[in-house]
């Protein structure tokens, strides 16, 4: 039997015995047996806010893995990548670095970026990379670059 079935059987046997309420033990009984409602109400409201809550933290707790996953995905990407760009920078210590380049959709172009010595990011386009080299505007160094089919063909 739950808390709230308890509560109705002691209304119903208060009612059934035909207490008189009129009477100082009466009108105990009575507040008592009422209080008692009161208190099972408030008690099946909060049992009920309170799977409600679980079942949102639930779900929450879903979305955070499913978060923590799609990062942890793109974490070990970026070290793969990271790694790949150690090799290339001890084969080519004296060449300028092209630290990361952005891919967009097929009509979109390709933009690279480098570091010049003095610490200044430069963003170029795949025209900028053909010419082989580019003026950092902060210091004026002229940053030269090669790319992979000049190195093929050398």
């Amino acid at each position: 039997m739950t808390i709230t079935e308890k509560a109705a059987y002691l209304k119903g046997l208060m009612e059934g015995m035909n207490l008189d309420t009129t009477t100082n033990e009466g009108k105990i009984l009575a507040a008592v047996v009422e209080l008692l409602g009161d208190v099972t109400r408030k008690l099946s409201d909060v049992e009920e806010t309170t799977i409600a809550i679980s079942d949102e933290l639930d779900e929450i707790e879903d979305d955070l893995d499913a978060i923590e996953d799609y990062i942890m995905d793109d974490d070990e990407d970026d070290e793969d990548e990271d790694d790949y760009d150690d090799e290339d920078e001890e084969d080519d210590e004296d060449e300028d670095d092209e630290d990361d380049y952005v891919e967009f959709g097929p009509d979109e172009e390709t933009i690279y970026e480098v570091k010049c010595p003095c610490g200044n990011v430069i963003d170029f386009d795949e025209a900028t990379l053909d010419k082989g080299s580019i003026v950092c505007p902060a210091c004026g160094e002229t940053l030269e670059f090669a790319t992979e089919d000049e190195d093929d063909q050398e």
